[in-house]
């Protein structure tokens, strides 16, 4: 019986948006497994808490979720710590432009010395969310401008109640 592929998706996810379940959904197709990993980081000021983050990412992937092909957790410490603990083999990122590249390669290279037996996998993102990010799609919402295709539709619910007090679930 081959070994399950199993690939770790760290981020902060604060919000999940788009570009994230299009890296998640593409990173399944690579890998048996993929744990979308929370770490929590008491220093970063998150607008949802790990709980509402966890429950939203599991809620946009949805059927991925349910047939076990992608797992959602919250980790400490090391990332290839963490890696080792789940029997992952690879972390996956992506990358929007260089200058996620330049952000990424030395924490990909250290991770490298840390822990040679996991690699970093870097999937260049999709073109049309090649301009979002968590903290774009926050501002925009907190402004009243319109994020509709930028995060899966239950995020852009909770982002709307948590900024403007509007009723969702």
């Amino acid at each position: 019986m081959a070994a399950v592929r199993r690939a770790l998706f760290p981020g902060s996810f604060d919000p999940m948006t788009m570009g994230h379940l299009d890296l998640i959904e593409r990173a399944t197709r690579l890998f048996d497994h993929v744990v979308v990993a929370i770490l929590r980081n008491q220093d970063k000021r998150a607008l949802f808490t790990l709980d509402e983050r966890l429950a939203m990412i599991a809620e946009s992937c949805g059927d991925l979720v349910t047939s076990g092909r992608v797992e959602v957790t919250a980790f400490d410490g090391l990332l290839v710590h963490f890696a080792r603990r789940t029997g992952a083999t690879a972390v996956v990122r992506g990358l929007r432009s260089t200058t996620d590249f330049e952000y990424e390669r030395p924490m990909t290279l250290m991770n490298a010395h840390l822990a040679p037996t996991v690699d970093t996998v870097f999937l260049l993102g999709a073109e049309r969310y090649a301009h979002v990010s968590s903290r774009l799609v926050k501002e925009v919402a907190q402004l009243g401008g319109d994020i509709t295709g930028l995060v899966p539709e239950g995020v852009a619910a909770r982002l709307r109640a948590r900024l403007h007090g509007d009723q969702a679930g």
